[in-house]
């Protein structure tokens, strides 16, 4: 017989943020539950509303298979006394595997007898098994912020109501500290009935649905998404679409009924991220845009429930937008009143951390980092006037009104108010690029100036928490610092810039040793800063699909360049993914290991006295100038091609040559010629820190 589960777990209004998390949660640990109880099963799928997360088992068979298990217990040496019988070690084996001795027998292992047990575990069945687990897999959800409450031990997000727990037409029941477990569940809070009774599992949708609960949010969204489009449509316009936003809402509301209002022309005159900015990030509203992207007067917003009053409910949005909106216009001609360097000074009187000092001196350094970084790139004159005009606009929108109320629009009222300052295109762009990527999948700067200082930005401030002792410690980043170098990193591959880390890091603390007489363990901080960044470029590498090993490999090498890091991972990973190559690693691990006791990388000539040995010295001299060819092109394959030509010479050199001789001179010459070897390969990657792939 096929079985099915369900169940719901009912609580307050979740934070719509917190549900696609718990959902993944509550399905993966049931996954893992049945699989562990060996519970066989054909689908699992989770649902959500604010007020429920759902989960519904298919296929459940009728419970675990019989498992027979063969039990290795003690040696036979110690399992009998000296009268042949059984010892307390066997006696304690066999109790706890629930045997009699008429049940064990003896088998050899690793040239030794021992005492083993076929145990025969019969399987319990479905009911008792979720009977026993479900309460403890709730448990385990885990949520960014939790609560207690009513006195009860378990933490959740928000306090659980009541739970519907049901195998077909059964009630599972389990004890999760008193709250009641049963087939009762409730419909919307307002337009449903607040007793609903599950007498089967098949009947669990249709009957929320009847009270005006929809369970399954991807329904809900093509609800919304449908019928916004299909309004939008009406009035001439299209849906401006934003998945983040689709999703919040779904996640806020049981049953949607889209509405589309409309919104006085007069605000339209306004920048359009000052009147969507309010409609997206404040109320939740969807813009309608026109077939060139030009804002119409009109936005969509979702009403958890009927539509039933629609007409006041519509007036009663359009005013709340409104009186937004007013706010924004004020703010906005309040602002456009001084041109956007006037908010430079005042700048002064904001601090941007107590140790690192005011936004103006944050102005200060990311000004001097900017220049130095487009010095080291090259960038033209008017480049680098362009630059540092942006990094001296840079943070002047935070003092104004309008960001003082949304912050949400830093950067881009400062691109704005800079235009209408007169500023050109690239200064007023790159002020709002400054601020990118903010997030994980962001659009990244496209200009050369935006780029530089959101780079110079994010270095800034990651250089100056590190010299204060501010770093991300496991779930703690009231910084952002794991986000602004990723930042920094994605900004580099996508622009392909040729940048030495460590100079950056130089660059930066010494600006703060400059403006501010920071005083702090310079290397030791440096250090931190690069193995911050080392850990994101691991973590970054390996999302690309490049072997673990080969990442260590080529950081390993002492390169902070990024970008000829991304190169040589990928170039390297594609290699030996082709080519295997295991015999290659052990032989030039061999080089690695002795290569350490080298003193220096000059080779003696006349000191060369066995023909491996010679045979390996001409050898190397040969390939040596087209290894550093390729190298300079970035050919890291063929560069690596070409060093592998050593491998027979080098098995040569080990099986005839004896290395650590008496003779120091003769010795250290073998030692420098294994380490001027080792050094060009390290140029490469670092072969030590590869592993064979079975």
């Amino acid at each position: 017989m096929s079985n099915r589960y369900l169940l719901e777990i009912g609580v307050e209004e979740l934070p719509a943020r917190f549900i696609s998390g718990a959902l993944n949660q509550l399905k993966g640990n049931f996954k893992n539950m049945l699989k562990n109880e060996r519970i066989g099963y054909a689908n699992v799928e989770t649902y959500a509303t604010p007020r429920r997360l759902v989960l519904i088992v298919d296929g459940l068979k009728e419970g675990q298979d019989t498992l027979e298990e063969i039990v290795k217990g003690p040696a036979k040496r110690i399992a009998y006394d000296s009268q042949g019988y059984p010892s307390k070690a066997l006696e304690g084996f066999m109790r706890g595997q629930g045997v009699k001795e008429d049940q064990i027998f003896t088998k050899e292992y690793n040239g030794e007898e021992y005492i083993y047990a076929r145990v025969i575990k019969e399987g319990k069945d479905t009911f008792t098994i979720l009977s026993e687990n479900v309460a403890d897999i709730i448990k385990s959800i885990v949520f960014p912020k939790s609560m207690r409450w009513g006195g009860k031990n378990i933490r959740f997000a928000r306090p659980i109501r009541w739970i519907v727990s049901l195998l077909n037409d059964r009630i599972v029941p389990f004890d999760l500290e008193g709250i009641k477990v049963g087939n009762t569940t409730k419909g919307h809070r307002f337009l449903g009935s607040k007793s609903i009774e599950i007498n089967k599992v098949d009947e669990y949708f249709d009957k929320l649905e009847e009270n005006y609960v929809i369970v399954d949010q991807n329904k809900r969204k093509e609800i919304i998404k449908y019928n916004s489009e299909k309004l939008a449509k009406e009035k001439g316009g299209n849906l401006l679409v934003d998945e983040d936003l689709l999703d919040e809402v779904t996640n806020i509301v049981e049953y949607p009924t889209p509405m589309i209002g409309r919104i006085k022309e007069e605000y339209l005159n306004l920048p359009d991220d000052v009147v969507i900015t309010p409609m997206k990030e404040h109320l939740r509203f969807f813009p309608i845009v026109n077939d060139k992207g030009v804002l119409l007067p009109y936005f969509i917003t979702v009403r958890n429930g009927n539509d039933q009053y629609i007409d006041v409910v519509i007036k009663g949005n359009e005013k709340v937008l409104g009186a937004r909106l007013e706010d924004a216009k004020f703010f906005y001609y309040e602002d456009i009143k001084n041109p956007i360097e006037d908010y430079v000074e005042p700048l002064k009187n904001i601090v941007f951390q107590e140790k690192l000092g005011t936004l103006y001196d944050k102005t200060i350094r990311i000004r001097k980092l900017a220049k130095k970084i487009g010095d080291y790139l090259e960038v033209g004159e008017e480049t680098q006037r362009n630059i540092d005009r942006a990094a001296y606009l840079s943070k002047a929108d935070l003092v104004t009104k309008m960001v003082g109320e949304f912050t949400e629009l830093q950067g881009r009222m400062g691109m704005e108010y800079a235009k209408h300052s007169g500023e050109n295109e690239i200064v007023s762009t790159a002020i709002y690029e400054q601020y990118l990527p903010r997030f994980a999948g962001d659009d990244l700067p496209t200009t050369t100036a935006g780029s530089i200082l959101s780079i110079a930005d994010k270095l800034d401030t990651i250089s100056g928490c590190f010299a204060i002792g501010i770093e991300p410690t496991g779930s703690q980043d009231p910084y952002g610092l794991r986000r602004q170098a990723l930042g920094v990193i994605n900004i580099v591959l996508d622009r392909r810039l040729n940048l030495s880390l460590g100079e950056l890091i130089d660059f930066a603390l010494y600006i703060y040793v400059e403006e501010l007489g920071l005083v702090f363990d310079y290397a030791e901080v440096k250090n931190s800063i690069l193995g911050f960044f080392n850990g994101r470029i691991k973590n970054m590498f390996s999302d690309m699909g490049i072997r673990y090993d080969i990442i260590d490999g080529v950081i390993s090498t002492g390169i902070d360049n990024i970008y000829d890091l991304m190169i040589r991972a990928n170039k390297l990973n594609e290699y030996f993914e082709k080519y295997g190559l295991t015999d290659v690693l052990s032989t030039f691990n061999r080089v690695t290991n002795l290569a350490e006791k080298s003193t220096s990388t000059e080779v003696k000539r006349d000191l060369l006295i066995e023909d491996a040995e010679i045979e390996l010295y001409d050898g190397f001299n040969d390939i040596e100038e087209k290894v550093l060819n390729h190298l300079d092109k970035k050919e890291y394959d063929k560069a690596l091609e070409q060093f592998i030509v050593l491998k027979e010479a080098i098995d040569n050199f080990f099986d005839k040559v004896m290395v650590m001789v008496d003779d120091e001179a003769i010795r250290e010459n073998r030692l420098n010629l294994l380490g001027k070897i080792s050094k060009t390969m390290l140029l490469i990657c670092d072969l030590s820190k590869l592993v064979k792939q079975s």
